[in-house]
Formats: C-alpha cells, sequence, structure tokens
C-alpha cells in the first residue's frame, strides 16, 4: 500500500491548496480520493475548473504532514460512479438528510474524483 492511499484510508480530511488551504473530508475509493463540493456540502472554490490541485494528506497520530503530491481533478458522473458516491454517503458524518442525501448531491453538487500524479518525500514531519 502506497503511502498517498494509506494516509487516505486513516484520516477522512486533506487539505487542498486552492485560493488558501482548504481543509475537505473525503473518501479513497479504487486508487482515488472522492469528495464533495457544493450544493451545502464544503464549498471549496476552484477546484472544480482546476485541472489539478496539490493535497496534503497529515498523520492522523500526530498531525505532522504525511505526504504532498499533485492530483488530477475530475469532476465525474455521480450514476456511472455510484459505488464511490455511496462510499461518500457512508463517511458523510452529521448529514440532517441522511436518506436522500445522495438525491441532494444528484440535483445540487459536484463529485470530484483527485486521482494522485505524484508524491513529494518529506524529509520529517512538519
Amino acid at each position: 500500500m502506497s503511502v498517498i492511499e494509506e494516509g487516505a484510508k486513516k484520516s477522512s480530511v486533506l487539505w487542498l491548496s486552492l485560493d488558501r488551504p482548504r481543509l475537505a473530508w473525503h473518501t479513497w475509493h479504487e486508487g482515488a480520493i472522492y469528495l464533495v463540493t457544493g450544493g451545502g456540502e464544503q464549498e471549496l472554490p476552484g477546484l472544480t475548473g482546476s485541472g489539478r490541485v496539490e493535497v496534503t494528506l497529515r498523520s492522523k497520530d500526530n498531525g505532522g504532514r504525511l505526504v504532498v503530491f499533485d492530483a488530477s481533478v475530475e469532476v465525474v458522473d455521480q450514476a456511472a460512479h455510484a459505488e464511490a458516491v455511496a462510499a461518500l454517503a457512508k463517511d458523510r458524518l452529521n448529514a440532517a438528510d441522511g436518506a436522500t442525501m445522495t438525491d441532494r448531491w444528484a440535483a445540487e453538487s459536484q463529485v470530484v474524483r483527485l486521482t494522485p500524479r505524484e508524491a513529494a518525500p518529506l524529509s520529517a514531519p512538519a
């Protein structure tokens, strides 16, 4: 298991370098990170229009930076990625509309897949 996969599976949040560093919850599914933006979910300005983003995963144990990497950004068709959407829904905490959440996502939100490109080695946790 790669350090990216391990870090993404162990922690449910990551940092994205957008207009400023943005904290986002996510799910690891079949080799990529999936997240939801818009429609009452986390606002991640500029993400869906970019072709790439820098991602930072932190250690769940000590909070230090575990790995920093570039990822390709792709807005996905939610029906075609139903398994990933189901995994996201399972990991979504405190949703007021749990039973209809994925319907709301389909109408109002975007599901984004971040595919890791490369990892920058870190000499020591920061």
